[in-house]
């Protein structure tokens, strides 16, 4: 399907192998790894990811025209001079606005009791000259004198903290590199606890640093010596202790500390027992625990501070409701959950355990939480909704009323019309019998757009790590709907969607659950009349970048057009690598192959890069980031060089490396979104929908 008659490039085919557990792989691509990583300086790589680069170029300009169509409705549906609610924090009412054109926000405060409109962190400056841009987190100190904020310029996701005086508007000499984490403020905003990254990415530590000093000095004040386990910093509701958590995907253990003195000795709350997960938080005197250690959908517990691992169940874990967080309020708390995979926000009381308040919500199918509420004390807490036709909607409830206050409604000044669109939510029985939910999203006259039923559809899903994909409001959705598309979610297993258990049975040993859901699902479409064979479109990024190459090696046939992001596909090779950022914090969520022999057989059976064979495969677009800790540049390169190297079709097959970025792509509100309307670009015109 060549447009233009530029060859696509060819990597070398290098003859490599390796052999554990008494079984060898061949590996011909492996010389794609630049040996420097993460400095990428081999000239043959580079020179490879660049033809790469130009490739996709040449064969994406006869398609500009419709890219820079789809650039522009998209854009259009962004108001560009927009804002956030503000909200109260102390003294304060914080805000983030973008100007017209404003690729980043800029975040402004002013005195709740009056005064002028102070500009604090002038993101679009900070920006300025950089290719890309990420800031991690932005913490106000809390008297209001003082911000910290940190930054990464290449994608590599070490950030560079900063300080400034909010008095004087000027920097403080303080300048910590290599972080990432939270920023919490202590001491009575004398100390900035955070963590460092390792030389493997990881953070493993809690450091503390005192305003004004060298960061040289700083202290650190915990170190988790287990490999696989990273570390997390937060304040409780009430801002009276400092938590650091440690764990995995699977484990956690959980210290406090006196937010008044860091280095006060750490109280644990229990030791940490493979399997188990908690996260706490504390009112007064009380401790309250979400954990699993009674049930796989997790339990609501307290205890004492002074004996703090005394668990006494408040809510007990159930077989339908699955309870996953809560948040602490003076006078009441919240829980969040789902029931039935739909999102459920209820109040509860501290004096009434029986009193349970659900907010309702109006649709079948939707997604709703709670939003920024930094108070602890409060009459109204910030909700936040969408569906896939409603566009975000941020309210306040009144706790004493019962009664949401609708504040804003994401505005699309291009128009947007629920009315013209259906939403429905099916079942589809997968292969072993298991129930996959599906919500689809299209427009009413779907048939007279496209000539009929069984239209082109897209289809889309994650399925990892307990990640559910709510079904949520999307604006660059309406540019394939709009076109005749019809657009679903698959909620297949690896994601929580129905529940812990639903997690449990897409990962490890199960892992090709999740493979086989997203065919399964497909498939059922199509037999329901909603699309048909070759007429799919499917995109994955990072693990749904995995389910890409799992299901095209699968079921080749069933897809007009895949999209994969960062994909995940060299998982073999990977998971045996525990140099890599990730790998040993992830060996509870695909397996260890270096120690089990039965992990190594497990993922080598499904590793996409691993099954590449000489067949049919559908049109591909394909991204990398050269920067990105998380999907290394390589997987998705030696992918790729494998697919040209085996297939059997002329369908194109497109590679795009950004050589300045990381795992999320390109930076900024439109330099994002050219990135999506090339996606959506590469789908019309592989499905032939060129309008």
């Amino acid at each position: 399907m060549n447009d233009t008659p530029i060859q696509p490039p060819r990597a070398e085919r290098r003859e490599h192998s390796f052999t554990r557990h008494g079984i060898t792989v061949s590996d011909p691509y492996a010389w794609l790894r630049d040996p420097g990583y993460p400095k990428v300086e081999d000239e043959q790589v580079l020179d490879y990811l660049k033809a790469e680069n130009a490739f996709f170029e040449a064969q994406m300009a006869p398609h500009k025209p419709l890219i820079d169509k789809l650039f522009s409705e998209m854009r259009a549906r962004i108001k560009e001079d927009d804002s956030s609610v503000p909200q109260k924090d102390g003294e304060w009412l914080y805000w983030v606005e973008f100007e017209e054109g404003g690729e980043y926000s800029k975040y402004y405060r002013k005195p709740v009791k009056g005064g002028e409109t102070q500009c604090y962190l002038d993101v679009p400056r900070l920006a300025e000259g950089h290719e890309y841009f990420s800031l991690n987190d932005v913490s106000v100190s809390m008297n209001g004198k003082l911000l910290a904020y940190s930054v990464d310029n290449n994608g590599s996701e070490r950030y560079t903290v900063h300080i400034v005086d909010l008095e004087t508007g000027e920097k403080l000499p303080d300048v910590i590199e290599d972080t990432n984490s939270a920023l919490i403020w202590a001491a009575g905003d004398t100390m900035l606890v955070y963590g460092r990254a390792n030389e493997n990415w990881r953070v493993d530590n809690v450091r503390v640093h005192r305003i004004g000093s060298d960061p040289a000095e700083d202290v650190e004040i915990y170190h988790e010596d287990q490999l696989g386990f990273t570390v997390h910093t937060g304040l409780s509701a009430d801002e009276k202790w400092l938590l650091m958590a440690a764990g995995d995907n699977e484990t956690s253990e959980v210290r406090i500390i006196p937010a008044s003195d860091p280095f006060a000795a750490p109280v644990l709350i229990k030791p940490r027992k493979k399997g188990v997960e908690y996260d706490v938080d504390i009112r007064d005197e009380e401790l309250f625990v979400l954990t699993n250690d009674e049930h796989v959908n997790f339990r609501l517990a307290t205890a004492p501070l002074a004996d703090p691992g005394n668990w006494t169940t408040l809510i007990a874990g159930s077989d339908d409701f699955y309870l996953t967080g809560f948040e602490l309020f003076r006078d009441f708390y919240v829980t969040h959950g789902r029931l039935a995979g739909l999102d459920q926000v209820q109040l509860r009381y501290y004096d009434d355990p029986s009193r349970v308040e659900p907010i309702a919500f109006p649709e079948e199918a939707y997604s709703a939480g709670t939003g920024n509420n930094p108070e602890f004390a409060v009459e109204k807490i910030r909700v936040v909704y969408q569906s896939p036709v409603t566009p975000g909607t941020v309210y306040d409830y009144h706790v004493a009323e019962q009664r949401l206050e609708v504040l804003k409604v994401q505005e699309v000044p291009s128009g947007h019309d629920p009315s013209l669109y259906a939403v429905e939510r099916i079942t589809v029985t997968a292969r072993d019998g298991a129930e996959i939910p599906v919500s689809i999203l299209y427009r009413k006259d779907r048939d007279e757009m496209n000539g009929g039923p069984a239209g082109p559809l897209h289809l889309y899903s994650y399925g990892a790590y307990g990640y559910a994909v709510a079904p949520g409001f999307s604006t660059t959705r309406f540019s394939l709907v709009d076109r005749g598309m019809a657009y679903a979610i698959a909620h297949i297993r690896g994601g929580d969607d129905l529940g812990r258990e639903w997690y449990l049975a897409g990962k490890l040993e199960r892992r090709t659950n999740t493979f086989n859901d997203f065919v399964d699902a497909a498939r059922g479409l199509i037999e329901r009349g909603y699309t048909s064979e070759g007429k799919i479109s499917a995109s994955g990024g990072s693990a749904g970048g995995e389910l890409m190459g799992a299901v095209i090696n699968q079921a080749p046939e069933l897809w007009g057009a895949i999209v994969a992001h960062v994909p995940f596909v060299d998982v073999l090779n990977t998971m045996l690598d525990d140099t890599l950022p990730l790998t040993p914090g992830e060996w509870q969520e695909w397996g260890n192959p270096i120690e089990s022999k039965e992990d190594f057989e497990t993922i080598l059976a499904y590793s996409p890069y691993d099954h590449v064979e000489a067949k049919p495969y559908p049109p591909m677009l394909v991204t990398a980031g050269l920067n990105d800790p998380r999907v290394t540049y390589w997987e998705p390169a030696k992918w790729v060089a494998k697919l040209r190297e085996l297939k059997t079709d002329d369908n194109v097959l497109l590679l795009k490396t950004n050589m300045g970025a990381g795992h999320a792509g390109k930076t900024g509100r439109f330099e994002g979104l050219k990135e999506t309307a090339e996606e959506v670009g590469f789908i019309l015109w592989q499905l032939g929908i060129e309008n």
